[in-house]
């Protein structure tokens, strides 16, 4: 008797329940219904109101990457004048026996951070790690080779020009694109010209310094005196392997080359590890360098 009266009682609770839940969505929904779409858009204006102005609970981090951050620390780094956004754009391709497929994506990975530290108001958006590397169908290019990934130049384009009103709308004033790959120079330029037709103040700057390598080669063999031999015939050189050894030696596979005797490239060793990041930072820090001063430059021209 007394178990019937239990479930007797949970179908009564159950079905109040239901009904006041039923009754409340009801009048929401009936709510809605009612109110013009103009109602609709200032209700919504009213919330995002409401949400910007809520405080931030908890210290920001010192990031400088809009993915590692919250949306009220890129927030509250827009209002204190970090109004310019870097898009970086890699690629995923061969590079011969020795560099990950990501070499630009992780030479990218100190660069723009440099970059954005140096400007001291900007902001990294996420590197685009996939760009135009060649045809599908026929391969062409790096398509020839395991591992590459390639965008359809119109693919890529749309994708910048996405990223860029993205940033746009939250309140970056200067998209800086810059690219590690030769592949990437013309979309960038394209994507640039294209955004800019269409925006007012908010300008949008392809950045073709940064991928000048003629320039860091030389700065080596001047201010490093650190000289190139014969070409390996490799994907590869000394300037990108200890740039990328700044990031994480793995990449270069360092341990497996020392391990197999082939700790160098186009002639120069590779095997003082500690020595190697030395001068890949050395090298890291002209092109940022380098780049801060031709971004500054374009900010600067109407």
């Amino acid at each position: 008797m007394q178990k019937a009266t239990k479930i007797l009682m949970a179908m009564v609770i159950i079905a109040l329940v239901t009904g006041l839940t039923t009754h409340v969505l009801a009048h929401q929904r009936g709510s809605r219904g009612n109110m013009t779409p103009e109602q609709r858009a200032e209700r919504q204006r009213q919330a995002i109101e409401r949400m910007y102005a809520m405080e931030r609970p908890i210290e920001a981090v010192d990031s400088v990457w809009i993915e590692e951050l919250t949306w009220m620390e890129v927030r509250d780094a827009i209002a204190a004048g970090k109004t310019t956004a870097i898009v970086a754009t890699g690629g995923v391709e061969q590079n011969g026996p020795f560099l990950a497929t990501g070499k630009h994506n992780y030479v990218l990975q100190g660069a723009c951070e440099g970059i954005a530290r140096k400007l001291g108001n900007a902001l990294c958006a996420p590197i685009i790690k996939l760009v135009p590397e060649g045809s599908h169908n026929p391969k062409s290019g790096a398509m020839l080779y395991s591992g590459s990934i390639s965008l359809r130049q119109e693919t890529f384009e749309m994708v910048l020009e996405d990223v860029g009103e993205s940033l746009k709308q939250h309140g970056f004033e200067h998209i800086i694109f810059i690219g590690d790959s030769g592949g990437n120079q013309t979309g960038m330029g394209n994507a640039a010209t294209a955004l800019n037709e269409r925006w007012g103040e908010t300008r949008a700057h392809y950045v073709s310094e940064f991928y000048r390598y003629r320039d860091v080669f030389i700065y080596m063999e001047n201010e490093l005196g650190i000289v190139e031999g014969e070409n390996d015939g490799h994907h590869d050189d000394y300037v990108i392997t200890t740039i990328m050894m700044v990031t994480d030696p793995q990449t270069v596979r360092y341990q497996q080359r020392l391990d197999a005797g082939l700790a160098s490239i186009n002639g120069l060793s590779i095997k003082d590890k500690e020595k190697s990041i030395s001068i890949g930072k050395k090298l890291l820090q002209f092109r940022i360098d380098t780049s801060v001063k031709a971004i500054k430059a374009a900010m600067e021209r109407p």
